[in-house]
């Protein structure tokens, strides 16, 4: 199992940058590699991505939500094997800051030498990167979940 680590602080409040987390279906503008997400109900998402020419589709369970604080999710399958939690820390009125924590399994031959030069762990942080910028160019979420899911519930 690799784990992989990173954060961003964005110049926008906490609420603004875990709202915008929460519409999941807008992360391909801002994560690479991933061609779309459908969010079939409140806690169940559907993903297409194709990374270094590896398509894979799989669904997430969300595990756990709390409104300005964090949000958790592991496969219920699928190929790509990973859970992971984003929290959320207010650092002011006017920024936060971003934390991922991803768990996952890489299979084959590409994932497990991309996962031994730290490719993932690149690729994680320029898609906070990437969301930082989202974020801050936009100035506001395109919308908001504010919905709880309490742990293994």
């Amino acid at each position: 199992m690799t784990q992989i680590q990173q954060s961003i602080d964005v110049d926008v409040p906490v609420s603004t940058a875990y709202n915008q987390w929460t519409q999941f279906e807008s992360f391909p503008q801002f994560m690479s590699g991933v061609e779309s997400i459908t969010q079939t109900d409140d806690t169940h998402l559907h993903w297409v991505t194709d990374i270094a020419g590896i398509e894979r589709e799989f669904d997430a369970e969300i595990t756990e939500q709390h409104p300005d604080e964090r949000v958790a999710w592991a496969s219920t399958n699928g190929e790509a094997k990973h859970a992971g939690v984003v929290t959320f820390h207010r650092l002011d009125d006017a920024k936060s800051r971003v934390m991922v924590q991803i768990d996952w399994e890489p299979s084959g031959v590409v994932e497990k030498v991309g996962s031994a030069v730290n490719l993932d762990e690149h690729r994680v942080k320029g898609d906070l990167e990437n969301f930082k910028e989202f974020i801050e160019s936009r100035g506001h979420e395109s919308g908001a979940w504010r919905g709880d899911v309490p742990a293994g519930g």
